[in-house]
């Protein structure tokens, strides 16, 4: 996989900024898509009743990695059966404050 790629799919997890709207949260998903866009969608949590704020996507330009660690390790999309398209998602958590 090239090395760009692998970049992009590395913000899997990371805390995020974007830069133009000040939005925190965790990446949850990278698209690359037909017209050379690449974007993520910035989850920024919950509220304090337990309630999910509204997840968006933003070109990875406007990131800022805010904490180089991830809330959960990424599946492997090079090797095994998630990347040979044989085995679903990887365990979701059911709670995670960011």
């Amino acid at each position: 996989m090239e090395l760009n790629v692998k970049k992009h799919l590395s913000l899997l997890g990371k805390k995020v900024k974007d830069k133009v709207t000040g939005l925190t949260g965790v990446v949850t998903s990278v698209g690359f898509d037909l017209y050379g866009c690449i974007q993520v969608i910035i989850h920024p949590g919950v509220d304090s009743s337990g309630k999910l704020h509204e997840q968006h996507w933003f070109d990875v330009a406007r990131l800022e990695i805010i904490h180089n660690g991830v809330v959960m390790i990424p599946p492997n999309f090079v090797y095994g059966e998630i990347a040979e398209g044989k085995k679903g998602p990887a365990e979701k958590p059911k709670f995670n404050k960011c």
